[in-house]
């Protein structure tokens, strides 16, 4: 009886739940639940990102490896920030990175902006995003 097979993927380092003035140990606690299920559940670890592995992209295996160091906390910071190599900077400056993503801004017609759809720029912190305007 039983034997039901169940996928459960996900990367812990990007969907921990917002825990109010919590640890890290308060957010891992808040994704973990105990349950009787557990000793009964096998965990396979995946090694190779395959989406950049067929894509033949040394770039794209660079920015996958520096993901992955973020998360694991291999990355040296200063003051909360991290080096993004130059190899792996599409643009130089703000300037550049708005040109790109929404080229023509300052040619928008009033009341067009669905196109505004079609791209985004995210920034981390409130800070960051009133350096755009």
């Amino acid at each position: 009886m039983g034997k039901i097979t169940v996928l459960l993927a996900g990367d812990f380092r990007q969907s921990l739940p917002v825990v109010p003035r919590g640890t890290r140990a308060d957010e891992v606690k808040a994704c973990l639940k105990p349950s009787i299920l557990w000793p009964h559940i096998s965990v396979l670890s995946l090694r190779l990102n395959m989406r950049v592995h067929l894509q033949h992209d040394s770039r794209a295996e660079e920015f996958s490896k520096l993901l992955l160091n973020i998360g694991d906390g291999q990355i040296s910071q200063v003051e909360g920030r991290i080096h993004i190599p130059d190899s792996l900077n599409i643009v130089g400056d703000l300037i550049t990175l708005i040109d790109k993503i929404y080229p023509n801004i300052h040619q928008i017609e009033v009341g067009c902006t669905s196109w505004l759809t079609e791209g985004a720029i995210l920034a981390a912190t409130n800070d960051s995003a009133t350096t755009l305007f």
